[in-house]
């Protein structure tokens, strides 16, 4: 596939996610990741969550290994992001259940606490491992926020707990971490809320975005690293995502940047300075103050994460060969770390836990779909206590993940209308699969507008 044309294969790709009769996102239904994450304190450890589960390496991005997604036991909502904890356990918010990992991700299981609603967001404390924050979203239930001050063992409702409200993301203050934000809807009416006292009490602001037609999804994206009084958001409208800043604790917004494409997420600088912002096709840098202007790549599933001076970026290997990439001149140019194909098996992990049971016996299709190496058994060899994550695991062993305690799914999101994943007729999606796979095998790598917004 020629480096030089990835609009064309992005092209083609709708192309044919329209002629099988589908709804369209992310490229087709292809693999992809879809975030990417570090381990707070190591940041030799790397986890991709992914459209087939997830992807993990635990020596610096030499090797990268397979989590499938019948282990991990997520239901239907795939998390939008993890969260790796120092003490080893890894967690996420599904929309759905909150998942855990204590044994670096060969064991998963749901938290029994939540199993009577749905947990829509999770957020760390900056320097504190042990302190967490969810917020809930399950209509005809109580929602609100929870914290845990024993990293996700034990969690306890803050005084913010009602009927009637759903929240659908918490963020907090790098500069002041007393400083929370949390974002979602009232009786239809969007909210803002801030806690100046780690969620004791809250000051709520209703956020009506008159100048935008028929907005929607209000959703705190980012607190910035310097001022705990400026906090980003993105609001959905007219088929655009809407880059919102706040200079006054969430009390207004002044509108950044309009990006006509699908939010995936966005990272700013240490200075607060640069704002970098992932799309479904898309990736784009600019002033903290707007506007954006779109980068050359990723031209395609673009996620960051920024670590100091680093930026590390999802890409599509179907468009320009990489899926994990690692940036020091703040994205201009991007070293290629890893790519779908480069997957070595499975994860490393001891016997009797899910991923060691379940998952290699999923390799071989996958290895074929990708155009990965087939390694015998599926990769698997006994594991180095490094590898299976038990010095690290900071609880017994999860076992098996709990059926019983995973929550009734919420129903499933709308599409798109992008290029994406489908139903229907999946006879030209395969045959395109198996022509991208062909084409690589044996290849060597090579390597908007602004104003107020009341």
């Amino acid at each position: 596939m020629s480096h030089q044309h990835p609009h064309r294969w992005s092209q083609v790709l709708c192309l044919l996610a329209v002629c099988a009769g589908t709804t369209a996102s992310a490229h087709a239904g292809l693999p992809e990741t879809s975030n990417v994450t570090l381990r707070r304190g190591h940041p030799e450890d790397f986890f991709l969550g992914a459209t087939f589960g997830a992807v993990i390496s635990r020596d610096a991005g030499k090797t990268f290994r397979w989590i499938c997604p019948d282990a991990m036991g997520y239901g239907g909502w795939n998390p939008t992001a993890y969260l790796w904890r120092e003490a080893g356990d890894i967690m996420a918010a599904t929309g759905s259940a909150l998942l855990r990992s204590p044994d670096g991700g060969c064991s998963w299981n749901t938290h029994p606490y939540f199993k009577d609603t749905w947990v829509s967001g999770l957020a760390a404390h900056p320097t504190d491992d042990r302190v967490l924050y969810v917020v809930t979203s399950r209509h005809g239930r109580p929602n609100g926020l929870y914290r845990s001050q024993d990293g996700g063992e034990t969690w306890a409702p803050s005084p913010l707990l009602r009927q009637g409200l759903v929240l659908n993301a918490v963020r907090v203050s790098p500069a002041n971490p007393q400083r929370l934000y949390a974002t979602g809807k009232e009786e239809g009416r969007m909210l803002l809320l801030r806690s100046d006292d780690a969620g004791e009490t809250w000051r709520e602001v209703v956020h009506t975005l008159a100048p935008l037609l028929l907005p929607y999804d209000l959703m705190v994206e980012a607190a910035d690293p310097v001022s705990a009084d400026i906090v980003w958001a993105r609001v959905s409208s007219q088929g655009s995502t809407f880059m919102l800043r706040s200079d006054d604790g969430g009390e207004t917004f002044v509108n950044v940047s309009e990006i006509q494409d699908v939010f995936i997420n966005m990272e700013l600088s240490a200075d607060g300075k640069t704002t970098w912002v992932g799309t479904l096709n898309h990736f784009f840098r600019g002033p903290s103050t707007g506007p954006l202007d779109m980068l050359t790549l990723p031209t395609g599933n673009a996620c960051v994460l920024r670590q100091g001076d680093t930026l590390y970026g999802c890409g599509s290997t179907w468009l320009h060969d990489w899926a994990l990439a690692r940036s020091t001149d703040q994205g201009s140019t991007w070293e290629h770390l890893f790519g779908l194909y480069e997957i070595q098996g499975t994860h490393h992990c001891p016997r009797g836990t899910p991923v060691r049971d379940l998952c290699p016996s999923r390799w071989p299709q996958l290895a074929e779909q990708l155009g990965a190496p087939l390694y015998p058994d599926g990769g698997v060899e006994e594991p180095t206590p490094e590898d299976a994550g038990t010095p690290d695991a900071g609880a017994p062993d999860a076992g098996t993940p709990d059926a019983g305690s995973t929550p009734e799914p919420p129903p499933g999101p709308k599409g798109s209308g992008g290029c994406g994943a489908m139903g229907g007729n999946m006879a030209p999606l395969l045959m395109l699969l198996s022509l991208f796979t062909l084409l690589r095998r044996g290849r060597r790598r090579v390597h908007s507008t602004t104003g107020p917004l009341p």
